[in-house]
């Protein structure tokens, strides 16, 4: 597996500044990604409500890391970079908690490619903290313009 550094990547993708939630990819290859991310913890994160950032924002920390892959894929076999992408389902949600205020670690981000190509691709994916899984599921991406 493949490591890739902020600057490798973030460029990538259409998520700008404080939305860019990812920190790093500790590893990454053709089916898989592995992000990692301490943005949950910032106190002036775009997410985060006056009650807190709700465990369920942690499915963006996922998309983002599918769109990362998408564009690391796309990159490492030539192609030219894939469209932006639309998150167009949700499947099989876990979340553990609603807060996570009280998450001091990293967070872990996995996703494998269940199928993909160019038009758009299906993920497995799990946030997790200290190896406690606190969100998991299935999601659908679609690439290319809104209809």
């Amino acid at each position: 597996m493949n490591h890739a550094a902020r600057e490798d990547w973030v460029d990538l993708i259409p998520h700008r500044d404080r939305m860019s939630l990812l920190d790093e990819v500790v590893a990454w290859n053709e089916g898989a990604i592995h992000a990692r991310s301490q943005t949950h913890r910032q106190s002036d994160h775009p997410l985060r409500s006056p009650e807190g950032l709700h465990a369920v924002h942690l499915i963006e920390y996922a998309a983002q890391a599918t769109a990362v892959h998408g564009a690391l894929l796309a990159r490492a076999g030539g192609e030219p970079p894939l469209a932006a992408g639309r998150l167009v389902s949700l499947r099989d949600i876990e979340v553990a908690m609603e807060w996570t205020d009280q998450v001091k670690s990293h967070l872990d981000i996995h996703a494998e490619q269940i199928a993909g190509n160019r038009e758009g691709a299906h993920y497995q994916f799990r946030v997790l903290a200290v190896g406690t899984i606190l969100v998991a599921g299935r999601m659908a991406v679609m690439y290319g313009p809104a209809a």
